[in-house]
């Protein structure tokens, strides 16, 4: 493998129903910034069906380049042929460096196409840079410079881990979604488009879908909320998850929780915030009867403001609050949602 030959980062950029995935914006935004160091510019992948009309978007969102793969056999996420595109475009383009988001279509299709083409993974990386690797220099062995740095939390969050793929490319990684910062939308931006399709033949691996089956949820995806009353095991039990409501409700937030609400049975996973659940960024996260295990801040230390209760003086999550209430949470949480509620009533 001639590594000169591979170059660009490129982004793999999810659609479902012709609707852009958030993830493909901020793989986009870490990708020009990855590419600012390198030298290079950043392509979209584009796959799906009568989806050329979504280039534009990726373009207003800083891709530099859309390759658009587009085929009737693309129209629903299957792994196969999904797989066959990527790798096709990897082999004809030879990126140096190839994002996926780490959604479900991520976890399934990264794997199979960096083990199609032969080079590595490293799977729902938080952090990205370009640097040396090894990071430092060891006796007798070379280091290799303006090497992909993939950064993932490892045994179960309590260790961080940086990993390198120095001897193959593309350099390959599935990347958290929210933990990326997308870039500010310049609207009207034309996108330099360019088509290709390998070509797809059906055989024993493309699977056969009989009916796709949409959940219907009543709750706001909390990745999306911009403020978060998130509880812990200190609410004590499900009923108690009443006054969060409450004081989101005045807020106008959304309700969030930590991993052992979930495994108490109290919330559903799609609530949860942390290393196993989702990563959030909001501009006001409340953390209500939540100790601040390193797994839980991990998916909320980037929100703006953090406000945290607990009765728990030396609890890790005051190391990372901007404002922290020691106190009983069943008389604080009442007593601020009445007193929030008689603010907003005045202002009205």
């Amino acid at each position: 493998m001639n590594l000169e030959e591979y170059k660009g980062v490129y982004v793999f950029a999810q659609q479902v129903d012709n609707i852009v995935n958030s993830i493909a914006f901020e793989l986009i935004g870490k990708g020009k910034d990855l590419a600012a160091d390198l030298g290079t510019e950043v392509t979209a992948v584009l796959v799906g069906s009568g989806v050329k009309d979504l280039a534009d978007e990726l373009a207003e969102y800083g891709a530099d380049r859309v390759i658009v793969v587009d085929d009737p056999e693309l129209k629903e996420y299957r792994t196969e042929p999904y797989a066959h595109a990527l790798a096709s475009v990897i082999n004809k383009y030879k990126p140096e460096i190839f994002l996926v988001g780490a959604t479900a279509i991520g976890r399934d299709l990264g794997p199979r196409v960096s083990a199609r083409i032969h080079t590595g993974l490293t799977a729902d990386c938080t952090q990205l840079d370009i640097g040396d690797f090894p990071l430092n220099p060891i006796p007798g062995k070379e280091q290799k410079h303006n090497q992909l740095l993939m950064t993932r939390p490892a045994f179960g969050g309590n260790t961080i881990a940086t990993i390198a793929c120095p001897d193959f490319r593309p350099q390959m990684a599935t990347v958290r979604p929210g933990v990326m910062q997308k870039r500010e939308k310049q609207a009207g931006v034309k996108a330099n488009v360019e088509e290709f399709n390998p070509g797809f033949t059906p055989n024993n691996n493309y699977v056969e879908i009989l009916e796709v089956v949409k959940a219907v949820s009543e709750t706001v995806d909390i990745m999306d909320a911009k403020i978060l009353v998130s509880g812990g095991r200190g609410m004590g039990g499900p009923e108690n998850f009443k006054m969060l409501e409450d004081l989101a409700e005045v807020l106008g937030g959304t309700v969030s929780c930590s991993r052992a609400v979930v495994d108490a049975g109290w919330k559903p996973k799609d609530l949860q915030v942390g290393q196993t659940g989702k990563t959030v960024r909001p501009n006001v996260y409340f953390a209500i009867g939540i100790s601040g295990a390193i797994q839980h801040l991990a998916g909320m230390e980037e929100s703006d403001i953090i406000i945290a209760i607990n009765k728990d003086e030396t609890a890790p999550i005051f190391e990372v609050a901007d404002f922290g209430l020691v106190g009983d949470l069943n008389k604080i949480v009442p007593a601020l949602t009445e007193k929030l509620r008689a603010e907003m009533a005045h202002k009205n």
